[in-house]
């Protein structure tokens, strides 16, 4: 797994790192007893201060998904896929052929990310106001 850390979205790096795994555990990219990179892997490709790498494993440690092992790593202890969600599921290919129409329709991907921002928000009301991580700790 390697991360993206987008330095000016106003989302500081360990949460973006700790959504990108809580993203890989949904769609079943990581799976339980796979291995997280290691602090001074995530450094060499991020430029990031290793602290901020702990912090954002400690924080998915809290929430029950992964194990650290001192001297060994840090391992995924359980899976957040959902039937449907992982590639080659139907609902996912309905979307990737929607965003291929909205793209070639001429939308860019902020006009996409909104659209689907308003939509999650009317489908999913009580979900759009908790926090990511509270919602990870309640579907256990």
């Amino acid at each position: 797994m390697e991360f993206r850390i987008e330095r000016h979205s106003g989302v500081a790096a360990y949460q973006q790192i700790a959504q990108q795994v809580r993203q890989a555990l949904r769609l079943g990219h990581l799976a339980p007893g796979d291995k997280l990179p290691t602090a001074a892997q995530v450094v060499a490709t991020t430029a990031i201060n290793p602290n901020t790498v702990f912090k954002a494993y400690r924080e998915l440690e809290r929430e029950g998904l992964v194990d650290s092992r001192q001297g060994v790593g840090t391992f995924v202890r359980r899976s957040l896929a959902q039937p449907g969600a992982a590639g080659g599921s139907p609902l996912r290919e309905g979307l990737r052929t929607w965003m291929t129409e909205a793209r070639e329709a001429g939308l860019d991907r902020e006009d996409v990310a909104a659209l689907v921002a308003a939509e999650l928000d009317a489908c999913y009301p009580r979900e759009a106001a908790r926090p990511a991580h509270s919602r990870a700790r309640t579907d256990e």
